[in-house]
């Protein structure tokens, strides 16, 4: 079951309870669920019965616990705990069903995973000023609009317009960012948030961790490099369970440490890259909503600095023979390489093939 599926689950459960008269309220267009904040339990969390709570003329916990009694007994879910004032703790039936379930969906989907209809029909109009850093923005928030189903009209401001609606005005890019190339100019221009001052620099440029769009299109570049090794060795990405994810680094048996430590860590990053990969729709829902094109740039970072530590175990070692759990950690890490794909295009930057 993916992020996805559980959020029309519970939507179904908010209807169903609707329809038993349970609860008097009006469905929700959507049901936001994400990992389980401190406190919380399970695979996934929602705060539906908080924000039902109100319109329903019940408390929380009144709304948590009807809506429970539905979450129960659905497909793909083993429990549901009610956490503090009312927050819905979600564990789904099988982990690995969910690691295949969203692997799978981002796959299938490709670059479009994460697009969606939440701006359907509407016009995002944007007036920016004669400057570079403005046109910049508002072409990528062009582009990520049109992915939630939008359009986007931009139009130059002139100094007799209306300055109060539709202006895009970011802080200017202090010197002309030409220099850096196409790929690292749009970077220094859309990964700082539109009201911080961009930073024109050969930092950018450099190959080396402390550069984020390095990490971000060496992760890229990274998971085409397994893709065609995997080719050679004669297997494909096949979602599914990925077994310990730790190497002996030296040795060619399994390809698991045997370290209880090590492989809390491998899966505890494991954990850390869905949780990412989950979020990316609601990024590009919310970078195309508030126009900020900067919170898809530092998503990805997010996803690359989490991918870094799954990849030196997609492969097998030595006399290893490929098994599933190496089609599947390829098709973890090939899932995450297209969300980087996507977001990279999104920002107008290359993915490359080599780095």
């Amino acid at each position: 079951m993916t992020p996805l599926d559980l959020s029309r689950t519970v939507l179904d459960a908010v209807r169903c309870a609707v329809d038993a008269g349970e609860l008097t309220v009006g469905l929700p267009d959507k049901v936001v669920v994400d990992r389980p904040g401190p406190g919380g339990c399970g695979d996934f969390a929602t705060n539906v019965a908080l924000r039902l709570a109100r319109p329903a003329g019940q408390t929380p916990l009144r709304v948590a616990e009807i809506l429970r009694s539905h979450l129960a007994t659905a497909e793909g879910i083993s429990d549901v705990v009610i956490t503090g004032p009312g927050f819905l703790n979600i564990s789904l039936a099988a982990r690995d069903d969910l690691t295949a379930g969203l692997v799978g969906d981002i796959l299938t989907r490709g670059t479009a995973y994460g697009h969606s209809r939440a701006l359907d029909g509407q016009v995002v109009v944007m007036r920016v000023p004669y400057e570079v850093r403005a046109e910049v923005i508002a072409d990528a928030v062009a582009r990520i609009v049109a992915t939630q189903g939008g359009r986007a009209e931009i139009a130059h401001l002139k100094p007799d317009d209306d300055q109060s609606t539709g202006v895009l005005r970011p802080v200017p890019a202090p010197e002309d960012p030409a220099p850096l190339g196409p790929d690292a100019a749009q970077w220094a221009l859309l990964h700082p948030a539109a009201h911080d001052r961009p930073r024109i620099s050969a930092d950018h440029l450099v190959q080396r961790e402390s550069n984020p769009l390095f990490r971000v299109r060496y992760a890229h570049a990274r998971v085409r490099s397994l893709s065609r090794a995997a080719h050679l060795l004669g297997f494909t990405a096949e979602p599914g369970d990925t077994g310990d994810t730790g190497n002996t680094g030296d040795t060619g048996d399994t390809g698991n440490t045997g370290d209880p430590a090590a492989q809390t860590a491998q899966h505890t990053a494991q954990d850390t890259l869905l949780t990412a990969l989950a979020a990316h729709p609601r990024v590009l829902t919310a970078a195309a909503t508030h126009r900020a094109p900067d919170r898809l740039a530092r998503h990805l970072v997010t996803v690359a600095d989490a991918l870094f530590p799954l990849l030196p175990g997609v492969l097998p070692l030595g006399e290893e023979k490929p098994e599933a759990a190496h089609r599947a950690r390829l098709a973890l890490a090939e899932a995450a390489g297209t969300v980087l794909a996507g977001g990279l295009s999104l920002l107008g930057i290359d993915a490359p093939e080599h780095l």
